[in-house]
């Protein structure tokens, strides 16, 4: 290939990560959810014919764009490619085949320039409700916590299944919004195979044979270049987690071959009975994306750069089998990165962050009038984030979502969807770890039911009795506490009431901190306590 056609190639390349962006921003723009709209927890990404990710769009989550890079290969396995058509539309929410739990609703089109199938697209994106339990931890096995979807088609020739969506309808809470999620994921990708197939007519290619084989290729060799540099051997974490009831041992062994990185969780504890379990799709996302943080965050993520990264486990709390409960799968499985990245850390020291918040403080309210008086009835899904562990060379992010990325939805969008008021919603002071540099702090925040109405809601939180542990010297976050306002102590995981008049006030926790803190500079501790995030006090 010529410097011309190199460039000519790079050119398409930066056109199809347009593409997918486009394809994202439809889905964004379209939502009904909160959850995608406002907080972006979503993926998108085109395909090659085989079903291999060429690109993914730069908006969405790790989770997300990773388990989809796997789901694919699964809806090609069930529909037969004489059952493909232009037009189609497949669905799935299998959390063993799709994202990890059933909230998390995958769609997959079949991309035709004309009678030739040249690739696929993909989004996914969380629904507010599937029925069942909600959105929570207390289900004992997959069939209590929501409706579950096959691997089926939601539209054949751009005809929409009207059978799913009346079975969707009586199973869920919020049919409006949960259907029109479907519809906006559907034409999500249709706007990408739009976008695609306008792209190739102005280039003049027939497929995206010529373009998949450029980008993989020199990702392939970008990212063997990276690995040919790692020190070679194999090292080892643990940490504990605050599981459901009792504490969780989590273990990683990172060992780095001269073709490739393996991560193995032997020694991870047993599956729980209750839904903190985390299928081996999404475990292996979030492993192969702290890999990639360290190892090659600047070589675009797709089947290639992937591929290197080999993840495996015996059966347990990471690698849960079906019907294992796993309707917060996100909790433990936001441990992972800080789990394999404390394995890299003694494989390369003084270059990898410290612990985090890591698990997104997600509550899900469902509130309604009290008993006599009139009022709405609404399911709320709020996401919120604690600090990042302070990094080598600078203090971490305060509220940040780290793994995630996802975003915080405004108050304003919040209190919107339903009776609801947020009072409070602040840093936390004195919540990161102290160290020559700082963890980011934590977040304090209120919420009370509106006047007239009370809630019952879904606790999904961790680092309440196990704090986010600091790096070379560094001191750990303060951990995170769930209470009402009145001082009642309240479980980190499972449904719970919160009456009229009272409020729930959550602290979420605060990241470690990097290095010795008396190595900490002057000029740096005045600016914290001029800032009030330390003040000497607890909070």
């Amino acid at each position: 290939m010529n410097q011309i056609d190199e460039i000519r190639m790079q050119v398409m390349w930066n056109r199809l990560i347009s593409v997918v962006e486009e394809q994202a921003m439809t889905l964004l723009r379209t939502a009904f959810s909160t959850s995608v709209r406002e907080a972006g927890d979503l993926s998108a990404g085109v395909y090659n014919a085989r079903g291999e990710m060429l690109a993914q769009a730069v908006t969405g989550t790790p989770g997300h764009v990773n388990t989809m890079a796997e789901a694919v290969m699964h809806f090609i396995a069930e529909i037969p490619r004489e059952e493909m058509y232009p037009g189609d539309t497949y669905v799935t929410n299998d959390p063993w085949k799709g994202t990890g739990h059933l909230h998390d609703i995958t769609m997959v089109s079949p991309s035709f320039k004309g009678d030739e199938l040249i690739g696929f697209f993909a989004c996914t994106a969380h629904v507010v409700d599937v029925g069942g339990r909600g959105f929570g931890a207390d289900g004992k096995s997959v069939y209590e916590e929501g409706i579950q979807i096959p691997i089926m088609k939601f539209a054949e020739r751009g005809e929409v299944n009207q059978d799913l969506l009346k079975i969707l309808r009586l199973n869920v809470r919020e049919p409006n919004q949960v259907i029109g999620d479907f519809y906006s994921l559907a034409a999500c990708n249709d706007v990408g195979h739009n976008r695609l197939i306008a792209m190739l007519d102005e280039v003049g290619l027939d497929n995206l044979e010529s373009l998949g084989e450029f980008i993989l290729s020199r990702t392939h060799a970008a990212i063997m270049e990276r690995i040919a540099d790692l020190p070679k051997g194999a090292w080892s974490n643990d940490m504990l987690t605050d599981g459901y009831d009792q504490a969780i041992k989590l273990a990683a062994e990172v060992s780095i071959g001269n073709d490739n990185v393996n991560v193995d969780f032997s020694g991870t504890a047993a599956m729980s009975p209750w839904g903190i379990n985390v299928p081996m799709i999404y475990t292996k996302a979030y492993a192969c994306y702290a890999l990639k943080c360290v190892v090659a965050p600047d070589i675009p993520n797709n089947a290639a750069s992937l591929a290197v990264f080999k993840v495996s486990s015996p059966t347990n709390i990471l690698n849960a089998e079906r019907p294992a409960p796993v309707s917060v799968r996100h909790v433990l499985g936001h441990m992972v990165p800080d789990l394999v990245l404390g394995a890299l850390a003694k494989a390369m020291p003084g270059q990898v962050l410290a612990e985090g918040a890591a698990a997104l403080w997600n509550v899900h309210i469902s509130a309604r009038p009290v008993e006599g008086q009139e009022g709405r009835q609404a399911e709320v899904l709020m996401f919120n984030s604690g600090g990042m562990g302070a990094r080598p060379q600078l203090d971490g992010l305060s509220s940040t979502a780290f793994p995630s990325g996802v975003h915080t939805m405004p108050i304003e969008a919040t209190e919107h969807t339903g009776p609801i008021v947020i009072w409070r919603k602040e840093l936390r002071p004195d919540s990161g770890g102290a160290g020559k540099f700082r963890g980011g702090l934590g977040q304090v925040i209120e919420i009370a039911p509106a006047e007239g109405h009370e809630f019952n809601f879904s606790a999904m939180f961790d680092r309440v009795t196990s704090a986010p542990r600091g790096r070379d010297g560094g001191e750990p976050g303060a951990p995170g506490s769930v209470a009402l306002d009145d001082g009642t102590q309240l479980r980190p995981k499972g449904w719970q009431h919160v009456p009229a008049g009272r409020r729930l006030v959550l602290k979420l926790p605060g990241g470690g901190g990097f290095g010795q803190p008396a190595e900490r500079l002057q000029e740096a501790i005045a600016a914290d306590r001029a800032q009030g995030y330390v003040t000497g006090g607890d909070v």
